[in-house]
């Protein structure tokens, strides 16, 4: 029996040594499919990877020879994610990503896996969100956006950035825009937040559509996604600004209405005099056949 009992003993050891040396030699999960998100400069690093106990740590090079520095957000990761934004910023500059697989087993450090990203330029690749906008002014023959400025992922000071204060002079505006009645499309690239829609014709509505739109980038980047569809109701000569309105009906209304109170006052002041002058003489007329 106690030969018995020592054989399992050893049998045991010996299959829980082979267990424990074929998960030390295991090889790490290497990262998969690393790619990178970025949104109006908001930027984030993905990959995926199959479920163990490992970690992740993210390295960063800027350039082609750059030194690789550890984003101090993105060390020893259990989730397969990592928000870069403030290590990219929106600088005009070529990121890698470099993922390094990490944790605890018999291989040197040096052996863990790294997966690279593809290079990335946040100035040059980071897409554009919607824009939102209003109808700010309605002419006979123009009407004139207000366009805001979408906001960024990034903050400098007490101060969230907008799209315009990382691309400044960069950023233009397309806007298209068509006859309600129509699907006729026609675009303008435009520099202002307060552009004017010129060369419309009187007596019709139009719909318009904006998009921020960066023409220094490739073509594949250089539009953002298109806002909203927002029309004039009624037509061009309806839409007049109520201040328009007020100088061309109601002002000189008024000064009619002024001018014919004060000649129905001085005329009234004219009657009213003759009528004492003709008072006073046939008084004095009466008077005077008195005294004879």
């Amino acid at each position: 029996m106690d030969l018995l009992l020592l054989l399992e003993l050893w049998f045991g050891v010996c299959l829980s040594a082979g267990v424990v040396s074929s998960f030390s030699d295991s090889e790490p999960p290497k990262a998969e499919n690393v790619h990178w998100v970025s949104l109006d400069f908001k930027t984030v690093l993905k990959w995926s990877v199959q479920p163990s106990d490992y970690t992740y740590t993210v390295a960063l090079s800027e350039g082609e020879d750059g030194d690789w520095i550890t984003s101090p957000e993105c060390i020893e990761k259990s989730h397969t994610e990592c928000d870069l934004t403030e290590d990219v910023k929106y600088h005009d500059m070529t990121f890698t990503a470099d993922v390094v697989t990490e944790g605890m087993g018999a291989f040197d450090p040096e052996e863990f896996p790294h997966t690279y990203s593809i290079p990335f330029n946040p100035y040059r690749q980071s897409e554009l969100s919607a824009v939102s906008f209003t109808i700010h002014k309605v002419a006979e023959r123009s009407v004139t956006l207000n366009i805001s400025d979408p906001l960024t992922g990034i903050h400098a000071g007490n101060k969230q950035l907008t799209i315009r204060d990382v691309l400044k002079k960069d950023l233009k505006y397309k806007v298209s825009y068509h006859k309600s009645a129509s699907t006729g499309m026609r675009d303008l690239i435009v520099d202002s937040n307060l552009p004017q829609i010129p060369n419309l014709d009187q007596g019709q509505s139009y719909c318009f559509m904006v998009a921020a739109f960066v023409p220094s980038r490739a073509k594949e980047f250089q539009q953002g996604s298109w806002s909203s569809q927002t029309c004039t109701s009624g037509s061009i000569l309806n839409e007049v600004e109520l201040g328009t309105v007020f100088q061309a009906i109601f002002i000189p209304l008024v000064l009619l209405i002024i001018l014919v109170t004060v000649i129905v006052i001085y005329c009234r002041c004219c009657r009213g005099k003759r009528k004492s002058t003709n008072t006073n003489t046939a008084q004095q007329a009466t008077a005077q056949y008195t005294v004879v």
